[in-house]
């Protein structure tokens, strides 16, 4: 089975991450449908092939994914020493080199799992970034064993509600993010289906919901949406917006919800059902089945599909279920993310006002770090200046980015119904000029380009700070690598003036797409000619 050039990327660039650090475990970030199970395949057939001894144990939380990623690696290597450890599945195979265990089965069992060299983690966005949980005390256990252990996450989303980043803190896990691909470079690449969201004219009120850890109350977040009249409206609407699409997949705020919701799709003429942690084994299998073959058109659920389910077909997803948590609503949008048989594209219905809270879930801003507060400072988008949380302006002079008052923030709220963040202006370009910068007011160093069309057209400015720490710099380099994908650079030196004499002697993108962003722009896609 031939990986992708980005699925190979990704395990190259894991590998050179282990070169350079002795001590340390990386998170590598992949978008959903991005085939994370069959690089974890390869990672594992890597490791015994090069080093037989290897023992690799294979982690995540869900029975599909134990499955799923199973399946991936007898399809890569059919006599692989393979075992599942799973209740869920009824295995509970030891002693082989490869295990594929969930964390329920084996979190108290490191002395039966023995030494260990490496452990992969699927969805490893669920491990506490302190010294708590299932995953680090199994980890800690499986480290008295072998002190050597190493670690390798692979996740959608690094971070977590109220602790921000899976970096943050000193007990974190994880030492860096990776990220060998973006959403944007698999949309353009076509492996994966632009999502469309609309607005709707139904909008669940959560105004006197409180919160705990940052969420909203589960209890009173049920209470106030799951209403007879609410519930009417909404289906009402999902019906006469969705029309003749056939798949189509409903989170809600509770298990009573979404019972509520399938029975009201049902008294208004939908072929419906509705799965929760509660559904039986047996019932559970033949709902998803039905679901996939189109027998079903819509199937609601309350926290139980966000992961490990792979419909490619799904062609509208509707959230009726509000969220602080930008993790949860990029794993809901995710769901329509494949590549379908029937249609080009997904649509999203929000109720409940995700995408104006967490922004396109292509520019998702991470959560804040546990005990931050409200930070007295925030980060200039076009710069990454860090700035007094009352600034209008940046004070950077290179710079100048009108920052979105309240006011502005509400009419934007209204407005903005575009999930992927993708509707901007084009623009074929010409020439491009990469250049290093350093900011006037902070000395942080980065490069910037700018990239030129016809005379009429705007010069479009971007900037990388590639050298900063944390979220930005990651976000930089990442944005980097698809950028010298795309025109062929190699890019081998950390220097900046190297980097940009690198980049200024490859060819610039044929096409940009770009956001007027105050009084800069944000780059949206580029497209090089074939």
């Amino acid at each position: 089975m031939k990986l992708r050039d980005y699925q190979q990327r990704s395990i190259d660039q894991i590998y050179a991450w282990f070169g350079k650090h002795k001590t340390g475990n990386p998170c590598a970030v992949l978008p959903t449908g991005a085939g994370k199970s069959l690089i974890i395949a390869e990672l594992c057939r890597d490791a015994l092939q090069n080093w037989p001894e290897t023992r690799v144990l294979m982690l995540t939380h869900v029975k599909e994914l134990i499955q799923q990623n199973a399946e991936k690696m007898r399809a890569v290597w059919p006599n692989a020493p393979l075992g599942i450890y799973s209740a869920s599945l009824r295995r509970r195979d030891a002693g082989e080199p490869i295990t594929f265990a969930g964390i329920q089965s084996v979190r108290t069992k490191a002395d039966m799992l023995g030494w260990v060299d490496i452990v992969i983690i699927d969805e490893c966005h669920l491990i506490n970034n302190d010294q708590q949980g299932g995953y680090r005390a199994l980890l800690a256990d499986l480290m008295q064993i072998n002190p050597g252990l190493r670690v390798i996450g692979l996740t959608a989303t690094p971070y977590r509600l109220g602790q921000g980043m899976l970096t943050d803190g000193d007990d974190a896990l994880f030492t860096d993010l990776i990220e060998p691909v973006s959403i944007e470079e698999l949309l353009f690449k076509h492996y994966l289906a632009p999502l469309r969201s609309k607005q709707t004219s139904t909008k669940l009120d959560v105004s006197g919901v409180k919160k705990r850890g940052g969420e909203f109350i589960e209890s009173e977040l049920a209470k106030a949406i799951d209403t007879d009249m609410g519930n009417q409206q909404a289906v009402q609407e999902i019906i006469r917006r969705a029309g003749d699409r056939q798949s189509w997949l409903l989170f809600c705020s509770g298990v009573a919800h979404a019972e509520h919701i399938r029975d009201e799709l049902r008294a208004q003429g939908v072929t419906a059902e509705c799965l929760t942690g509660g559904t039986p084994k047996r019932e559970r299998e033949q709902m998803i089945a039905a679901f996939k073959a189109k027998e079903i058109r819509a199937l609601t659920n309350a926290n139980v599909l966000t992961t490990g389910f792979d419909a490619p077909d799904t062609d509208v997803v509707v959230m009726l279920r509000p969220t602080m948590s930008p993790a949860l609503y990029v794993q809901m949008a995710g769901r329509g993310l494949r590549p379908k048989s029937h249609t080009d594209h997904c649509l999203v219905l929000d109720f409940a006002e995700n995408v104006a809270r967490h922004g396109p879930i292509t520019a998702v801003q991470p959560p804040k770090k546990k005990g931050t507060g409200e930070a007295p400072v925030k980060v200039c988008p076009s710069c990454d200046e860090v700035v007094h949380l009352s600034a209008k302006v940046c004070p950077n002079p290179d710079c100048g980015h009108e920052f979105i008052t309240e006011e502005d923030e509400k009419r934007w709220r209204l407005a903005n119904d575009d999930i992927m963040g993708e509707e901007g202006s084009e623009m074929r370009v010409t020439d491009w000029r990469w250049q290093p910068h350093t900011s006037r007011t902070s000395g942080k160093q980065m490069i910037r380009v700018s990239y030129y069309g016809a005379l009429s057209d705007p010069p479009v400015t971007e900037y990388l700070p590639i050298l900063h720490e944390g979220y930005a710099g990651q976000r930089a380099l990442a944005t980097l690598a698809t950028i010298a994908n795309g025109c062929g650079a190699e890019m081998t030196d950390n220097d900046l003036g190297d980097l940009c004499e690198a980049l200024n002697a490859a060819n610039p993108p044929s096409l940009l797409e770009y956001m007027k962003d105050g009084k800069f722009y944000r780059v949206l896609r580029r497209e090089w000619n074939a």
